[in-house]
């Protein structure tokens, strides 16, 4: 698969060697010479420029990319990258720092793919993200972090909801949704929540038991009791 990444600092770097190493055509973009250099140094094939600029990125070959993440320190510019990759149908990652969580996550959603939080998840949450793939596995969680899957029984409150409309505690979220027996994935824009669904959730660990509480409702609290 080819992916472009804007942004060529920490977390730009880290994704793009996961990807490559998995065997991926990376591409990565960025203003700043030094980084970009450092980039080509590391065997990248790198395009200096403004990673919000479309004459930029249509030098990557945005029409045969699978997917672009703009997971830059600059929200505008990971925002512009994203819509820019969304004109020629790519998957669209946004990286938002964790100061901007609760409000920009309303803001920009429902615009792209997939938002990533790269301080807590690390370079393997948006290596996963833009992959659009299997959520089983996360890797680089932060100690205050902890991935649960939760299985939605027949009298959750959540059943026939849209995914993207469950409401959860502020320090959690639904990253993967898979039915019965199925591989988890991102959910799909119009994915609705069913009986014997798999939801994978990051959260905060004070908030786990909430999160269960309104995933399953009284078998949540039923099942944290038992623990």
């Amino acid at each position: 698969m080819r992916f472009v990444i804007v942004g060529a600092g920490r977390v730009g770097l880290r994704t793009g060697r996961i990807l490559h190493e998995e065997g991926h055509e990376v591409t990565v973009v960025e203003d700043d010479a030094d980084k970009a250099e450092h980039a080509r140094n590391e065997g990248f094939m790198v395009i200096e420029g403004d990673g919000a600029s479309e004459e930029i990125l249509t030098q990557t070959d945005l029409g045969t990319t699978d997917a672009i993440a703009g997971l830059t320190g600059d929200l505008n510019v990971n925002f512009a990258a994203c819509m820019i990759g969304k004109h020629y149908d790519c998957r669209t990652v946004l990286r938002i720092d964790e100061d901007y969580r609760a409000d920009i996550y309303h803001k920009f959603a429902d615009d792209v793919d997939e938002v990533v939080y790269p301080e807590r998840l690390g370079a393997a949450g948006a290596k996963t993200a833009l992959l659009g793939g299997n959520f089983n596995v996360i890797a680089d969680l932060t100690e205050e972090l902890q991935l649960t899957t939760v299985m939605v029984p027949d009298e959750s409150p959540v059943v026939g909801q849209q995914v993207s409309a469950v409401e959860l505690p502020e320090d959690a979220r639904i990253y993967a949704h898979g039915r019965e027996r199925q591989r988890m994935t991102i959910p799909l824009p119009n994915a609705t929540v069913e009986s014997g669904d798999q939801l994978a959730v990051i959260a905060e660990r004070d908030a786990l038991s909430e999160v269960r509480k309104r995933l399953q409702g009284d078998a949540g609290g039923e099942a944290e009791a038992a623990e």
